[in-house]
């Protein structure tokens, strides 16, 4: 088969203008980035807000292994199998970070037959969003720097400077640093360190923004730094607020690109669900509810991470409610939560399957426990056999959920047809949202009902700086703000290492930090890094270029 750059490459799509008309748009609506790519117009929003919002769907997943699940791929294909079925349909997602684009896990734009193209760009620099992020967070921290240079009128305190610097790669060299160094012109010395910029505060604002105005208004909240005396710092007090808005200006409109079968694609903002909130824009939601009967967008990772974000932070801040969830799984995925070794999923293993269904049992009961009803995709592999699939069709009819197959990878739409018939039932089956915590729980609390709730812990550790930082987060009256638990995607627990559903484990929180502009309290869990590191041979060793400009090792 050919590798998905391939058959990106040798699809023919039309412009973007052609995908643009199937949700009502007109060349005036858009601001071109050549002729597959286009950022939507301000203006469309007033025209279309008062529209009546369409289905949503979200699509999530068992917990991710090196098997692979296909979330994004789903996600593609099952809308453009919506559009086979005459829907007016569009897909949101986020955009690709270059951190695994170059590293191990790869793009974000799909893969087989349901992509979203042109993939390369997508998967590179895009619109130049990710750059405005980097530069406007990067501004900030100049600023800031520059201040203590310049007298320190605030009197910050230099040892609790909380804003550090971003950098969308992987490079662990980065993640502690010493700046200021070369004698008093260079600046104050002081520790920091870079994040990676889809981990950055500066992102999850973009994406959590519900308009212009929301987004600078939420610019200035941001928490920077603390005076001698325990004040907050933000970058209102910096005066740099106008700065910041101004490099985020184009940034902030929703791009369109479209699939391979030219169904229409709103890919806009890439927070990381292990260490931020995972999903695309509140914006880019937003426009397709209103320009689409049927929207389709993903949360990242499993139900434990970008479900449970998307549900109780990005719901809880726009009013939106998805109407249906979509469970993705594999057998290969569920062979290794039941003990399978990577080289070994290719052989039939029944029993390992059975195994491996606790892990799919407790995200299905998570999605339940929001009072969504549930949908799982099982991806298909030439591997897969009649008895592995049955024993997984068995465990949703026992969890009362439905089940279809997906052969989107294969086959693009006509693969996810089943599975677009199982999600259409669903918009009729009973739903009582509710969210995992309440806004006038404490801090902890919250961390709690997570852990217990979602996770499946048996309780929640702190360490000594933890306890001190909670404290301080109550004491300065951030004890609405929802939380972002940052922990591993690979476990549901805080340890990679335990697979499938496991039991009797705390979860130890080292450190919380408090994203005022964002709104939410950031939770670190575990051993959790905010800034990647590559692996062994990096995907960056597989990527090339010809003279002629054609790609090759990008997927």
């Amino acid at each position: 088969m050919l590798s998905d750059v391939e058959i990106a490459q040798t699809t023919l799509v039309d412009k973007i203008t052609t995908a643009a008309t199937k949700l009502g748009l007109t060349e005036d609506d858009l601001e071109f980035y050549g002729k597959f790519k286009a950022k939507i117009s301000p203006d469309v929003w007033r025209r279309v807000k008062d529209n009546p919002d369409g289905k949503l769907i979200l699509v999530t997943a068992i917990t991710p292994t090196p098997a692979g699940e296909g979330k994004t791929t789903t996600s593609i294909g099952l809308a453009d199998a919506f559009a086979r079925l005459g829907k007016k349909i569009c897909v949101a997602l986020r955009e690709p970070s270059l951190g695994p684009c170059f590293g191990i896990k790869g793009g974000a734009a799909g893969g087989g037959y349901a992509q979203v193209v042109p993939m390369e760009d997508i998967n590179l620099h895009f619109t130049g969003d990710f750059h405005a992020i980097t530069t406007a967070h990067n501004l900030l921290a100049a600023v800031l720097d520059n201040h203590l240079q310049q007298g320190n009128e605030l009197k910050i305190d230099v040892r609790r400077v909380v804003w550090k610097r971003v950098l969308d790669l992987n490079d662990r060299a980065l993640r502690n640093v010493i700046v200021g160094l070369g004698g008093r012109i260079n600046g104050v010395p002081r520790e920091t360190g870079f994040d990676i910029t889809v981990a950055s505060e500066m992102m999850a604002i973009l994406c959590l923004a519900k308009d212009f105005a929301d987004l600078k208004a939420r610019l200035g909240k941001i928490i920077v730094a603390y005076t001698v005396d325990g004040s907050i710092v933000t970058a209102d007090d910096l005066k740099v607020t106008g700065s910041l808005a101004l490099l985020l200006k184009d940034a902030i409109k929703p791009n369109l690109v479209q699939t391979l079968e030219g169904t229409p694609a709103l890919i806009h903002g890439g927070p990381f669900a292990n260490i931020a909130h995972g999903c695309n824009s509140v914006t880019a939601t937003r426009y397709a509810l209103k320009l689409a009967d049927i929207v389709v967008t993903e949360a990242g990772f499993g139900a434990d991470l970008g479900a449970e974000k998307f549900l109780d932070i990005k719901c809880r801040m726009s009013s939106l409610r998805p109407d249906a969830v979509v469970v993705v799984a594999t057998i290969r995925a569920l062979k290794m939560h039941g003990g399978v070794a990577k080289t070994n999923l290719a052989e039939p293993n029944v029993a390992a399957v059975e195994r491996g269904l606790a892990n799919l049992e407790k995200h299905i009961e998570n999605v339940q426990a929001f009072g969504l009803p549930a949908i799982v995709a099982l991806n298909d592999f030439p591997t897969d056999t009649d008895d592995e699939i049955a024993a997984v069709e068995k465990i949703c009819a026992a969890k009362g959920v439905r089940f279809a197959r997906s052969k989107v990878f294969a086959e693009g739409g006509a693969g996810g047809i089943e599975l677009a018939k199982a999600v259409e039932k669903s918009f009729n089956d009973s739903k009582h949202f509710k969210f995992t915590y309440a806004d006038d729980d404490t801090i902890a609390d919250k961390i709690l009902a997570v852990a217990q709730k979602i996770y499946g812990a048996k309780g929640v550790t702190y360490t000594a700086a933890a306890k001190k930082q909670l404290a301080e987060i109550e004491k300065l009256g951030f004890g609405k703000f929802p939380i972002c638990v940052a922990k591993t995607q690979y476990s549901l627990s805080d340890d990679a290492t335990k697979l499938g559903r496991p039991k009797d484990f705390n979860v130890t929180v080292r450190e919380l930090k408090i994203s005022a502009g964002a709104g939410f309290v950031v939770v670190l869990s575990g051993n959790i890094m905010t800034m990647p590191g590559l692996p062994k041979r990096p995907a960056a060793e597989q990527i090339d270029i010809t003279p002629d400009g054609v790609i090759s090792g990008l997927f």
